[in-house]
């Protein structure tokens, strides 16, 4: 394609059209007639060689060309748009799209606090939050997409790190366990049957590297993929998980659980946010950082 002959007001109206598929509602999106958005329709399906919107009964759907444009359009169009915006971020107005990567645990006890402070303070900011994965498996393609990084101690290149809050380990178990409290023994411990939580991009439970360390072997009778997982096992077995201690008491009252103190301590867990050097100085990204740093004293703050 010869770019010096597009048009970047087709992209503005390819963007408008995937959300919407509609030419009609893309047409008021962008307020133009609906033949003016039939016309930009149709020079877009000449430019890219596929149909783009194709008609299914009453309604109109997007080819998988067009699936697979939405994505990285919106994002190409936010850089775009942030080569011509000013120094400040208007939370208020701002449209903006955030991607954050961070465990199912940070989901739980960071993401509901966090929302009401975005939905007060920019209800039209959307925030994406997709699945963790280990420096090992963090692509440089997939490190671009990313914003926020919510992680224990593990660097990613390209990232600067502050520190969030911390946390302790703690024995999770429902409540009326038949040995409970009685896990505080070591042999009583030892004894138990665990959940290990293996997250992607990790070879095992990293409570089992630490205990390895010390010559010590758990009995582990299922592995999940998650904390969130891992305590809904618990809540319904007799099975015990190692897990945060700040996330058993978010859930413990819902799952009927109980926190017990383990016989070995593994110290401190130390969460932390991890955000792009390239958004180091950008207006949106200091933003939110803000907003997830608050967040995170605010939990800090909170007695467990």
């Amino acid at each position: 394609m010869n770019l010096n002959s597009l048009d970047l007001n087709l992209l503005v109206a390819l963007d408008a059209l995937l959300k919407e598929t509609s030419v009609s509602r893309a047409a008021l999106r962008l307020h133009l007639s609906q033949p003016a958005a039939s016309h930009a329709l149709q020079r877009l399906r000449e430019l890219i060689g596929d149909p783009l919107l194709v008609r299914s009964g009453a309604r109109m759907e997007l080819t998988p060309r067009a699936q697979a444009l939405r994505a990285p359009l919106a994002q190409a169009l936010d850089q775009i748009r942030a080569l011509f915006v000013s120094d400040d971020f208007d939370a208020v107005s701002s449209e903006r799209h955030f991607r954050l990567m961070m465990p199912d645990l940070a989901v739980e006890l960071l993401m509901p606090p966090l929302m009401e402070k975005v939905t007060r303070l920019a209800p039209n900011v959307t925030i994406d939050v997709v699945p963790w994965r280990g420096p090992a498996i963090f692509t440089p393609d997939f490190a671009r997409t990313i914003d926020l990084v919510i992680s224990i101690g593990d660097s990613f290149k390209g990232f600067h790190r502050q520190r969030l809050y911390t946390d302790s380990d703690a024995l999770a178990v429902r409540r009326g366990h038949p040995v409970g409290a009685k896990l505080k023994k070591r042999e009583v411990f030892l004894a138990a049957r665990h959940v290990a939580v293996v997250i992607r991009g990790q070879n095992e439970d990293l409570i089992d590297t630490w205990l390895r360390a010390k010559g010590i072997e758990r009995r582990i009778a299922l592995v999940v993929p998650g904390y969130i997982e891992a305590l809904h096992v618990t809540a319904r077995t007799d099975l015990v998980a190692f897990v945060p201690r700040r996330l058993i008491a978010a859930l413990a009252r819902q799952l009927s659980l109980v926190a017990v103190t383990p016989p070995l301590d593994p110290g401190i867990d130390e969460q932390h946010m991890f955000y792009p050097t390239r958004a180091q100085m950008d207006p949106g990204s200091i933003w939110l950082r803000r907003l997830m740093l608050e967040t995170g004293r605010e939990l800090e703050q909170r007695k467990v």
